[in-house]
């Protein structure tokens, strides 16, 4: 489209982008301050989802620290929060049939989720964001989903707000006869709440070179599936994390498996995006797994109701960029504010949303006109509780890097111990990184037995993904020849492995092969946009609404 678009023009105080942990609260909590300080302002909150929740997918074990004071009677309001934790065990796998419980005295703290002045409580953080949406719309937010940014819009080098996407263009580029153009949400301050690898995110941080200093961020992948089991193995409260087989010497990671409520059971795997194999399958280790006799008894008999993958920042203190630009904060996971010593993020994005609402308030209190930078932000930020948890643990994940889970966990617990005065350790790989496929061993992965294993068809048919056929790809290659004429003959082409909804394709014809994109079956991990070692593959937002639609993710 190359002609001039006329677009419609919203104009805000301020523009909240993605209706997850961070941006919610932050626009409760704007609108808390603005009620106590007598101040009328107007908030949006621009969600790709079709729905609020749609797109939300976390483990997720709850710390209510951020709720608690953003909601203190969350519980008389009806918040989602019924299944604390009652138990909390940690094995390691030896092997694939073999386990071993941690002690819980050689269990660092931060993994701890019972004990202490309040429980944790076991939750569907898609259910969370939609309570959160309701309380934030009571108190005045306008909430937009189906509607996809596109882009900052900068003016002298100054966030001015976002342009959504347009809609009805087709796979050619051109408009089609129910082509709408996107709008452009004006405000005087924009928080960026995308969550992981947050695609306007990663261009902000390139463009006012926010990273300056940091270590590159971290990412895993992260699955999940949402079982139902038999009710005489369903133990309500019991929280279970491990590491060691099947990843042991492929990669690093750990896995989970929670016992909700209504005999609900969440099992997942996060392999670091660190690994350097390009023959491994995030995917495939996850299914094999869950036959290990330690998870299989808990899953077996049971019926598999969904399923989903995300990208996962756990780069922590040492990787967050600066959050501050002029006219917007960067904020949640769109920063990388996950606290991988606790594998818990949604408190530190929640609370990175509430001092961000704290700081636009009182600008605006005080006359702003908004485009200037929020440096009192950063003061804040780092005066809170949750800045000064991701300092006290900022060594966790390079330890485990760079020692391995046993020796890597001993260097934590004595650093949690010593309350985080070990010398400090860094981890500035790019996880992009993979050795030559002439060099590597391909794993043997077993046949999906269609009970506790699965292919990746039937999936993603669980992740209730629909993209609509007639648009553009939204996974745009930098240089179409790579994937074959390089990443193939080099990786053995590892897109077709990292993906975990088969994206990718290496399909042989009558000329030789192809690289082929199945942008349809994307469920927004952004593995693609990390993992590609030629960095080729750019993740953008598809046409509003589209993408998974995750039930109690």
């Amino acid at each position: 489209m190359t002609q001039a678009v006329e677009r419609d023009v919203m104009e805000f105080d301020v523009v909240i982008v993605g209706a997850g942990p961070s941006g919610l609260a932050a626009a409760c909590r704007l609108m808390q301050k603005a009620h106590d300080t007598q101040q009328t302002l107007s908030v949006c909150v621009v969600e790709k989802g079709a729905e609020v929740g749609a797109h939300i997918l976390s483990g997720a074990v709850l710390e209510p620290r951020a709720l608690n004071e953003l909601f203190p009677d969350w519980q008389t309001r009806g918040a989602p929060l019924s299944t604390p934790v009652t138990q909390d065990d940690v094995y390691l796998l030896n092997s694939s049939t073999k386990a071993f419980k941690v002690p819980n005295a050689l269990v660092p703290a931060s993994m701890h989720n019972t004990g202490g002045n309040a429980p944790n409580y076991i939750v569907s953080a898609g259910a969370l964001c939609r309570w959160l949406a309701e309380q934030a719309e009571q108190l005045g937010v306008d909430i937009f989903p189906g509607f996809a940014a596109q882009q900052a819009i900068i003016e002298d080098d100054t966030v001015k707000g976002v342009l959504t996407g347009d809609m009805g263009v087709g796979t050619d580029g051109q408009p089609t006869a129910n082509y709408m153009p996107g709008m452009e949400l004006r405000a005087k301050y924009t928080l960026f709440c995308e969550g992981a690898r947050g695609h306007i995110g990663k261009r902000l941080i390139e463009h006012f070179e926010l990273d300056a200093g940091c270590d590159p961020q971290h990412y895993g992948i992260g699955f999940k599936e949402l079982w139902e089991v038999p009710a005489k193995q369903h133990s309500p409260g019991l929280v279970i994390h491990g590491s060691g087989w099947p990843l042991a010497n492929n990669a690093d990671g750990g896995w989970f498996l929670y016992h909700g409520d209504q005999r609900q059971v969440m099992v997942g795997l996060i392999v670091d995006l660190n690994y350097r194999n390009p023959y491994l399958s995030p995917f495939d280790e996850f299914q094999r797994m869950k036959h290990h006799p330690l998870l299989k008894r808990h899953l077996e008999g049971g019926t598999r109701l969904a399923y989903g993958a995300r990208a996962i920042a756990k780069g922590g203190a040492n990787s967050l960029p600066d959050m501050v630009m002029p006219g917007a904060l960067l904020l949640g996971c769109d920063a990388g504010t996950l606290n991988f010593a606790k594998i818990k993020g949604l408190h530190t994005a929640m609370k990175s949303g509430m001092v961000a609402a704290e700081s636009v308030c009182d600008a605006l209190a005080a006359g702003s006109a908004g485009g200037a930078r929020l440096d009192d932000f950063t003061q804040r930020w780092q005066h809170s509780w949750a800045w000064q948890e991701l300092q006290q643990h900022r060594s966790f994940g390079p330890a485990l890097h760079k020692y391995g889970a046993l020796r890597g966990g001993a260097y934590n617990l004595l650093n949690q111990w010593l309350k985080g005065r070990l010398p400090a350790l860094r981890d500035t790989a790019h996880d992009a990184t993979l050795n030559l496929a002439k060099n590597a061993t391909q794993p043997d992965y077993p046949k999906p037995d269609g009970t506790l294993s699965f292919d990746k068809p039937s999936s993603v048919f669980l992740s209730s993904v629909s993209h609509k056929e007639n648009q553009p790809c939204h996974l745009k290659l930098a240089d179409p020849a790579i994937p074959i004429e390089h990443n193939l003959p080099e990786y053995a082409e590892p897109a077709q492995r990292y993906c975990p909804a088969g994206v990718y394709e290496v399909v042989q014809g009558e000329n030789g092969p192809r690289f082929q994109i199945n942008f349809q079956n994307c469920i927004h991990c952004k593995s693609c946009d990390i993992k590609d070692p030629a960095r080729n593959i750019t993740w953008t937002a598809p046409e509003g609404g589209g993408g998974p639609h995750y039930p109690d993710m």
